[in-house]
């Protein structure tokens, strides 16, 4: 059984955010179960663009400063680090509010530069990840809870990503990003090769929509801990309401045999779940329906099936942002204008994650529109 804490806290006032901290790992402990006088331990946030807290983008400063004052009083040496999908690392830490909450409880800002290969033990054999992430003595995983365009849903696991550096993210996207349960295993095997000591989400105010970067703020009001990113993830996902269906990491998680995919694997501590309603978060416009479909069907159809990103000629700047980052080079400017070649375009929506105008937006096919109608009048009949 995976053990599972959770904690309300309905706003990011500190004395709150630390006394609900202090709860949520009680149960499992406290931080002192988890780490030594002496270590050497890293936070892995969520800096995924330079946002402010308010925007619920990023881990919010409140809940990292609470976690490294913790590790601090326990005598550990406390580092914060990520690799920002779009910005540079300083300026991410200096909009969200993290550089500020690092300077006031000690911790040190590291900036994921120089890497380290290592051997895979799954599928894939070489996988390069931030040096200072590897020889930390440990990891406390940071993550932020949002849905996510590509994956349904962001949260413990698909936060280590950050792990990977730089321009290696849009590589990997075009290696293993045209198939979600392919880059769902990928992420799982990131997360195998060093795992997190410990995992607590921020979803105090989490997001919904098109997230990662373009979705809406939320209210939940919980704080959710545990050693399993993945059974972490499967409660975040019951709370957020998504169906297990859409969670493609819990799914190839489960075909790799890990522990936690289940409910009845895990035993839950703190508040009940159930406290916390029926929620369902609205999920990304770019969701589809091709898959499951044979690949014969897929191919000849797959532009009537999936939505794809398009350019909004009223905010895109043509700064170029989106271009460089696409990993199948799908994107171009032509006359002025930005084109997208969406036989090429792998539907990672790399490019409205990084978008610092929110000037990509989705167009549904015309068969996906159709399924969403329907799937809509279903649920207005029950």
């Amino acid at each position: 059984m995976e053990a599972i804490s959770i904690a309300r806290c309905n706003d990011y006032d500190y004395s709150r955010v630390r006394a609900a901290l202090i709860s949520l790992l009680e149960p499992l402990g406290g931080i002192e179960a988890f780490v030594r006088p002496g270590d050497r331990v890293l936070l892995k946030p969520n800096l995924l663009a330079a946002k402010v807290p308010e925007a619920a983008v990023t881990t919010h400063p409140a809940v990292v400063k609470a976690v490294a004052e913790l590790l601090r009083d326990a005598g550990c040496r406390v580092m914060i680090g990520d690799s920002p999908g779009i910005g540079g690392f300083r300026k991410v830490a200096d909009k969200s509010g993290i550089a500020q909450a690092a300077r006031e409880s000690g911790a040190e800002l590291v900036e994921f530069e120089e890497t380290v290969e290592l051997k895979g033990a799954g599928t894939f054999r070489r996988i390069a990840i931030a040096r200072a992430y590897w020889e930390a003595d440990k990891i406390i995983n940071l993550p932020k809870l949002k849905t996510h365009e590509m994956m349904t849903m962001t949260c413990a696991v698909k936060n280590l990503f950050g792990a990977v550096v730089g321009a290696e993210k849009p590589a990997w996207h075009l290696k293993a990003g045209t198939s979600r349960e392919q880059f769902a295993r990928l992420l799982l095997e990131i997360y195998l090769l060093k795992k997190p000591i410990l995992n607590i989400v921020d979803g105090i105010v989490a997001m919904e929509g098109n997230g990662p970067g373009s979705g809406d703020p939320i209210g939940l009001g919980v704080l959710i801990a545990g050693v399993s990113p993945v059974a972490v993830d499967v409660v975040a996902g019951r709370l957020a309401g998504i169906p297990a269906e859409l969670l493609y990491v819990e799914r190839e998680a489960a075909r790799m045999g890990l522990a936690g995919t289940e409910m009845e694997e895990i035993e839950m501590s703190g508040v009940s779940p159930d406290c916390f309603g029926d929620r369902r978060f609205r999920l990304p416009t770019g969701l589809d329906v091709q898959f499951g479909l044979p690949a014969f069907i897929k191919k000849g159809l797959r532009r009537h099936l999936t939505s794809f990103p398009v350019a909004d000629t009223r905010r895109c700047l043509l700064c170029g942002i989106c271009r460089d980052a696409c990993p199948p080079q799908a994107i171009t400017i032509e006359n002025s204008s930005l084109v997208v070649n969406h036989g090429s375009c792998i539907r990672c929506w790399c490019c409205r994650e990084l978008c610092p105008h929110d000037a990509m937006h989705v167009r549904r096919g015309v068969l996906l529109r159709i399924a969403t109608a329907l799937s809509r009048s279903r649920r207005r009949r029950r």
